[in-house]
């Protein structure tokens, strides 16, 4: 009877250990499913503390989204996130020295004036800190001591452009760059031209001006009626090239690199011919994500390489899909 009752006891508590366990899993997972859904940390590592730091000047709406996906990430991997940011390089590069100073885990960096970047960067690296550049960067990420570079690449990104000029038809471009300076702007328009049948010329505008980049490129359209595509570099700017167009009486196509809201629907009703989306997002979700990886595994991604975000070329036929993306922040 004891015997019996002792084999009895044993497999019942086998078999509640086995679906106990199962169950438990499930609920882990369940858990972790509902804090990532509610925006709270799916994880249970430490509060580590990263900081971005970035080239963009204020109102730049494609750096909001590189916030969001960064916020996001950071809200999922239990990450203390801090974001700052000039469009002068030497502040940048004091941005980066204070946030070393404080001992932050992890350091996220553009590299758009690498020049004035790399004893900053260096100095983290020095410290100990893990450092990720996103962006703009990537040949020199490497060098500076980067784990790794998560972006598109200009150039190639650019090539793609001269190839759609091309499909469509196209015969002269304007390149309209806001930023002077930054090399991936150069290398943007540089790829445009290398592979662009045409002739393209390049425009440089004040970036932090509006008005100033829109009279600037009505000037050039109406001095110059072979113009039959513009190329703007950033998303804010294709609606200023718009109205320029309109304003100097050109039928030139507007075209922009990057996406949001606004291009989407503009390239829906037909008012943009294409966007080129290096996807943004991505590259925030993307750096915080691999620097917790790093933290907590070791882990790095690329082999060497930039993890590349882009660039894909978006139309008419593909805008409808995005525009719900667009609208809530996320492309």
């Amino acid at each position: 009877m004891g015997a019996v009752l002792a084999l009895t006891l044993t497999g019942a508590l086998a078999g509640c250990s086995s679906t106990g366990g199962k169950r438990a899993e499930d609920a882990r997972k369940a858990a972790q499913a509902q804090a990532q859904a509610q925006g709270r940390a799916a994880v249970d590592t430490p509060k580590w503390t990263f900081a971005m730091v970035t080239h963009s000047g204020d109102g730049d709406t494609f750096w909001d989204i590189v916030q969001k996906g960064a916020r996001q990430a950071a809200a999922k991997d239990n990450i203390n996130f801090l974001y700052a940011h000039s469009d002068e390089a030497q502040q940048q590069a004091q941005l980066i020295d204070s946030y070393v100073a404080k001992g932050v885990d992890g350091l996220i960096v553009t590299l758009a004036k690498p020049d004035a970047m790399k004893a900053a960067v260096e100095k983290a690296v020095k410290a100990g800190i893990p450092v990720i550049t996103v962006n703009s960067g990537a040949e020199q990420s490497k060098a500076y001591g980067a784990l790794t570079h998560i972006g598109q690449d200009e150039t190639v990104a650019g090539e793609a452009v001269g190839e759609e000029l091309d499909e469509r038809g196209k015969k002269k471009a304007l390149c309209v760059l806001h930023e002077q300076g930054n090399v991936g702007h150069e290398q943007r328009c540089a790829g445009a031209k290398k592979t662009f049948g045409g002739e393209l010329v390049n425009l440089y505008v004040d970036g932090t001006n509006m008005p100033d980049v829109k009279a600037s490129i009505e000037a050039k359209l109406q001095s110059d009626k072979d113009i039959d595509a513009v190329v703007t570099l950033g998303a804010p700017f294709a609606d200023a090239a718009v109205q320029a167009a309109k304003s100097a009486g050109s039928k030139a196509e507007v075209d922009t690199f990057d996406l949001n809201a606004k291009v989407a629907t503009a390239l829906q009703a037909g008012t943009l011919g294409f966007a080129v989306d290096q996807q943004p997002y991505l590259q925030g979700y993307e750096a915080v994500d691999l620097l917790w990886l790093y933290r907590y595994n070791a882990d790095v991604l690329g082999g060497g390489k930039p993890v590349l975000t882009g660039p894909q070329i978006i139309t008419k036929d593909d805008a409808a899909a995005l525009v719900g993306y667009a609208e809530r922040g996320t492309r």
